[in-house]
């Protein structure tokens, strides 16, 4: 190959022939818990609806990606605070949401119900145990590490095996996202467990391989 004047630049990243870029938005925030009003409850998981900040944070997130598309579709979770939040990039768009139970979060066992922030807001001995070692199930009757890493690899997989290179927004949970994000790197369990409310993180998924090419991005919120 002849090398043109100047030398060659730098290559930037090339996504691979129908590779899928994932845009992964973690939920708004939600209405405060009160351990004496457990959250209702939805196949397990805790089913709190979006703060008023939580609501604004929506609308940023749609003026985002709103002119970012195009997109072949969006996905939330079995829980209404990903539906609440993807509601409206979902208008702006004229596309109808698809339930993807894959990745919803974590089933916190004994926790559930608004009791998981309390427990981290004063520091329970459990609590800290459960960073310390990076296990959920350090949490009485929580799902394993394992067993949510399977069913986000697969909710991962099925959405990307419906949209083979293309670009689809999915509105899922912190620690979903954080274990999908560990799966594309190879890190630790919690290494990217600090997702802010609101934020974007992006994938590309092809096949068994999976590229982390965004993380935590809060720009539009400010």
């Amino acid at each position: 190959m002849e090398v043109p004047a100047g030398g060659h630049r730098q290559v930037r990243f090339s996504a691979p022939p129908l590779a899928t870029e994932i845009i992964l938005v973690r939920h708004g925030e939600t209405i405060p818990a009160d351990p004496a009003v457990p959250f209702p409850l939805v196949d397990g998981h805790g089913d709190p609806e979006l703060a008023p900040e939580g609501v604004e944070q929506a609308e940023k997130v749609a003026r985002r990606l709103g002119d970012d598309g195009p997109f072949d579709a969006i996905y939330v979770t079995t829980l209404r605070r990903t539906a609440e939040t993807a509601a409206p990039l979902a208008a702006k768009l004229g596309l109808t949401p698809i339930v993807e139970p894959g990745l919803r979060e974590i089933r916190l066992g004994e926790w559930e119900g608004g009791l998981y922030r309390h427990k981290v807001i004063t520091r329970d001995p459990l609590a800290m145990e459960m960073f310390e070692r990076e296990r959920w199930d350090v949490v009485p009757g929580a799902e394993t590490n394992e067993a949510l890493a399977e069913r986000v690899r697969a909710g991962i997989e099925r959405i990307a095996g419906d949209h083979p290179g293309g670009r689809v927004v999915a509105f899922s949970h912190g620690g979903a996202i954080g274990m999908a994000l560990s799966i594309a790197t190879g890190s630790r369990p919690f290494a990217f467990v600090g997702l802010d409310n609101g934020a974007i993180s992006t994938i590309v998924v092809t096949g068994d391989k999976w590229f982390l090419r965004s993380y935590n991005d809060t720009c539009h919120l400010a």
